[in-house]
């Protein structure tokens, strides 16, 4: 079994797409074995296209309330993955004293994605399915080898 970190911080620009995927998909595949939280530098709007996307594999993401660092209950983790440049500015403020590893996933923000509807749900797909493996990677479930 890897070791697995206890609480593991995902960080994005908003906390309205990639982080709250990110999230999602880490508690989606581990329970409750990892504490996972999720974070934007600045607050966003709810995305009704993160709901639909993650609702076609299963995960219910329309209950989600994005929320700033400044808006954390605990600020400390043993990990914060940060998917946007902005955020790994803040990751390292938030985490200059402390001993938190942090991991940079440059992560494509499919609300910059143009055409119809179904062209634009194609690239949040894109997305979710791009976190989806490398969280599977990074923090493969107990039983299963890494990919």
């Amino acid at each position: 079994m890897v070791d697995q970190p206890g609480s593991v911080l995902f960080a994005c620009t908003l906390n309205t797409v990639r982080s709250p995927m990110a999230e999602a998909i880490l508690k989606y595949l581990h329970g409750h074995r990892i504490y996972v939280d999720s974070v934007g530098v600045r607050r966003g709007e709810p995305d009704p296209f993160v709901v639909e996307v993650m609702d076609e594999i299963g995960i219910d993401l329309s209950r989600h309330v994005p929320k700033t660092f400044d808006e954390l209950e605990d600020d400390f983790f043993d990990l914060v993955i940060s998917l946007s440049p902005e955020a790994q500015h803040r990751a390292v403020e938030l985490t200059r004293n402390s001993a938190t590893e942090i991991e940079f996933w440059p992560t494509p923000d499919p609300t910059w994605a143009e055409g119809n509807r179904e062209q634009r749900l194609e690239a949040y797909r894109q997305v979710r399915d791009l976190l989806f493996r490398r969280i599977r990677q990074r923090f493969p479930p107990e039983g299963s080898p890494a990919l």
